[in-house]
């Protein structure tokens, strides 16, 4: 119990605001280009609530990555479906590397502080919890935006492909949409490609993006946290 309660004080907040400003920036993309049907629902705002799928918030607990319901696209309202379909696919994995990137710089700082503080005082109790939320900010971001490039449609990934290929292997691309989320079952519990490829590019990106300094503190979620 009181590891589902770190988890709930250190998860709840990023993850909830990754997986919505995700969908969020698909529907506003996509009402720049010509299609308001996102609009019309109600669906640009950054309310969470407009957004939960409960299954996939449980899975941002269980397993340290979650989705939200998708944002309505109708890709025969844009102006330009094939090329603006790529920057309405787009627009989520940039937001996520963008929050990724603002977390990460946000985290360097409160390192940075938390070694100011006196040691066994208040602040550095409360320091703790909130670096590992900036850390999970970082984590989820990163993994999402990953994710979402699978080439596989109806991932981000696949869109952004189906938008790039000439005509007739976009069309077999854009074929496999039906299926896409069977398949993406498949490769994410049934073969290594978390181990072999979205963790090493995870791992990287936190590298990258956090830099060592904060490495204790990605130590720190891994362990008590996500639970990897």
């Amino acid at each position: 119990m009181e590891s589902f309660f770190l988890k709930l004080s250190v998860m709840l907040v990023p993850g909830l605001m990754a997986i919505t400003c995700h969908e969020v920036s698909h529907g506003y993309v996509a009402d720049r280009l010509g299609d308001s049907t996102a609009r019309h629902l109600g669906r640009l705002t950054l309310n969470p609530l407009k957004h939960l799928d409960i299954i996939g918030t449980l899975m941002v607990f269980l397993i340290g990555i979650g989705w939200a319901k998708p944002v309505p696209v109708n890709f025969g309202n844009l102006r330009n479906p094939k090329r603006d379909m790529i920057w309405v696919a787009a627009a989520g994995p940039i937001t996520n590397f963008t929050l990724a990137f603002l977390s990460a710089l946000a985290l360097r700082g409160g390192v940075v502080l938390a070694g100011m503080v006196p040691a066994g005082s208040p602040i550095e109790a409360l320091s703790f919890p909130i670096l590992l939320m900036l850390a999970f900010s970082v984590y989820i971001n990163l993994l999402l935006a990953i994710f979402n490039l699978i080439p596989v449609p109806p991932l981000d990934g696949g869109r952004v492909a189906v938008g790039l290929l000439p005509p007739r292997p976009a069309l077999i691309l854009a074929r496999f949409e039906p299926y896409g989320m069977i398949l993406i079952v498949v490769l994410v519990f049934f073969t290594n490609i978390f181990s072999l490829v979205l963790l090493p590019a995870l791992n990287i990106g936190i590298d990258i993006l956090a830099g060592p300094k904060t490495e204790w503190v990605f130590d720190l979620l891994l362990s008590k946290v996500i639970g990897r």
